[in-house]
């Protein structure tokens, strides 16, 4: 018999850790090769974790809601044979029995908190560093963050933690009598309904995360909007036109949202300044154009899988790369990494039947497009015989920017230029 080491995989550039958020396998259950073994979470998708052997699972290491880095031993499985050498194994053993005492031992004495209760943002990484030491709710929301708008990151938890046991008894005690300490206890129970028919739910994770993000973005960003109609008969005439004979050819589907895309980029190379992130203080410029594309959940909620590099993709491997991350949305089969690094955000509000919206900015990002319901309106076209009245197609395109960094001029002229594009499409294009 050997053992192997099942560890948190790379899940992408910027992915350094996962939530377990279930196991589907329990010690002594027998796994086969490339067979889902746990759920993990990242902060924004949800992802298996496969065996890379056959054999059977005999030490799980971390438990549900623990947080896991990149590369680390989540579980023991025992395989037949000498395919891993088992000294490897026990040379670790001591080791990961020792860790997971001390996580069971900090989770046995660690009071029970609903940071949910916070008027304060936390991150479910600083949720659960406290969950397992202890830490109350008014004591993190003493902590001095280091993060953006003074939020608490990874280090200043740690920092805290570290110097908890020689903290000052004259430190401690203005947090133990603030008047925001007695207030969770009092909010601890769930809301009931006045008149016994309302149903109340709670959030979900990804609903949590999202209403985070959400709040974070315009406490964060100062958000402007432009707005502006685009005549899209061209474009709607040349789909119609070519739409079956592209999914003939192509084996996909040919829907407005790659042609939209396309303009985008178009417009992002013009505009580089759109095409930036901020940093604190900071203004990052960015060398790729990542589109971001807003998408359905299976449960309803909304993620933004990432185009990379969508300026360098023609109509076809654009159409490619929008259903290909459509339909694995709504079938949940996103991986992290198709959800970072992503430097402009588009989201279809049409698709509701929405004329325009206000969309809010996704961070670190400085701007985010909504494209509106493509309608039939009455509309004066010009020609060098006069003026008239005919049916048009058209849509609005909303564009919502951070004036921090974005003014009116570089936010307009951008959306300007991808109207432009639009409006100049080319009916008698190939695809």
């Amino acid at each position: 018999m050997a053992k192997f080491e099942l560890k948190l995989p790379k899940m992408g550039e910027s992915v350094a850790e996962a939530t377990v958020t279930n196991w589907l396998k329990q010690v002594g259950d027998k796994i086969e090769m490339d067979e889902a073994v746990l759920e993990i979470a990242t902060d924004k998708v949800d992802s298996e974790v496969p065996s890379e052997v056959a054999g059977t699972l005999v030490e799980i290491l971390f438990n549900t809601d623990d947080v896991v880095q990149v590369g680390q031993t989540i579980a023991i499985i025992e395989t037949e044979g000498g395919a891993v050498e088992a000294p490897k194994a026990e040379a670790v053993a001591a080791p990961v029995a020792e860790v997971a005492k001390t996580v069971e031992a900090a989770k046995e004495t660690a009071a029970p908190a609903n940071f949910a209760d916070s008027d304060k943002f936390f991150s479910p990484l600083v949720k659960n560093i406290a969950k397992e030491e202890g830490i109350s709710l008014a004591e993190l929301e003493s902590i001095q963050g280091s993060g953006k708008d003074g939020r608490v990151n990874k280090e200043d938890i740690l920092n805290y933690i570290k110097n908890r046991g020689s903290q000052p008894a004259a430190v401690a005690a203005p947090v133990a009598q603030a008047p925001k300490a007695a207030a969770p206890e009092v909010s601890k129970a769930a809301p009931v309904s006045v008149n016994g028919g309302d149903e109340i739910v709670e959030m979900d994770r990804m609903r949590k995360l999202i209403s985070g993000y959400m709040v974070a973005s315009v406490q964060t960003s100062a958000h402007v909007q432009s707005f502006i109609e685009v005549d899209v008969t061209n474009i709607v005439k040349w789909r119609d036109k070519v739409k079956n004979a592209f999914e003939k050819r192509e084996g996909e589907k040919l829907t407005f949202t790659p042609i939209m895309m396309e303009a985008v980029a178009k417009a992002l190379k013009d505009f580089p300044g759109m095409n930036i992130s901020v940093d604190g203080d900071y203004i990052i410029k960015k060398k790729n154009i990542n589109l971001g594309m807003a998408a359905a959940l299976p449960n309803g909620n909304l993620i933004v899988p990432v185009i990379k590099n969508a300026d360098q993709l023609n109509l076809v491997g654009m159409a490619k790369a929008v259903n290909d991350l459509g339909s694995r949305a709504k079938a949940g089969k996103l991986k992290p990494d198709d959800t970072q690094g992503g430097t402009y955000t588009v989201t279809n509000v049409g698709t509701f039947g929405s004329v325009f919206g206000t969309p809010i900015i996704n961070q670190p990002q400085v701007g985010i497009l909504a494209l509106g319901a493509i309608r039939k309106v009455p509309a004066v076209i010009e020609t060098p015989e006069g003026d008239f009245i005919g049916i048009r197609q058209k849509m609005f395109l909303s564009h919502s920017y951070d004036h921090r960094v974005v003014d009116g001029a570089l936010g307009g002229s951008f959306v300007k230029r991808v109207a432009e594009y639009l409006e100049a499409f080319d009916v008698n294009r190939d695809f």
